[in-house]
């Protein structure tokens, strides 16, 4: 059985949202086990057990939210050179932009050399005031259909062997 790991931050629940909906297609699969950590839970070996990866985040500030940053501080050295070629695919929660958040993801997965196995999937909320940024997040069915499709096809890809 091939393990997918989902590392995710949450803070107003539009990241979390993603993920589960994510983790809901790649569970329709056989033969993926799927694992949904919250940053601050997940570590190295954690990261070692898993054959593809899932990253969800907000974007906080043009840039990764700080939970997710602190968990690529703790595994990257860790597994540097250990977990090669694995898949990955990342979510990205949004007020208006989204690529910041992704670039840095995408630049540590190159050190990691992890394959990309589809593009960033950026969902916008449009939060532009200070209200509208804390407040709780409720995503669009259609944009949790996106994710879903993509944990889906990450499992689907990871089932077949072609990752």
């Amino acid at each position: 059985m091939k393990t997918l790991l989902i590392v995710y931050h949450t803070m107003t629940g539009g990241t979390g949202q993603l993920v589960r909906a994510a983790a809901a297609g790649a569970g329709a699969e056989d033969g993926v086990r799927v694992r949904l950590l919250a940053a601050p839970q997940a570590g190295p070996a954690d990261v070692l057990a898993a054959d593809a990866y899932l990253f969800g985040t907000p974007e906080n500030l043009a840039s990764m939210a700080g939970l997710m940053k602190d968990f690529f501080d703790r595994c990257y050295y860790p597994v540097l050179e250990r977990i090669e070629g694995r898949p990955y695919a990342t979510l990205i929660c949004a007020g208006s932009d989204g690529s910041n958040a992704a670039r840095q993801i995408e630049r540590i997965a190159t050190g990691w050399r992890l394959k990309a196995a589809a593009p960033a999937l950026i969902v916008c909320t449009h939060a532009q005031t200070p209200e509208a940024i804390l407040a709780p997040k409720t995503i669009p069915a259609a944009e949790l259909k996106q994710a879903e499709e993509l944990g889906a096809a990450l499992a689907a890809g990871l089932a077949l062997g072609v990752f």
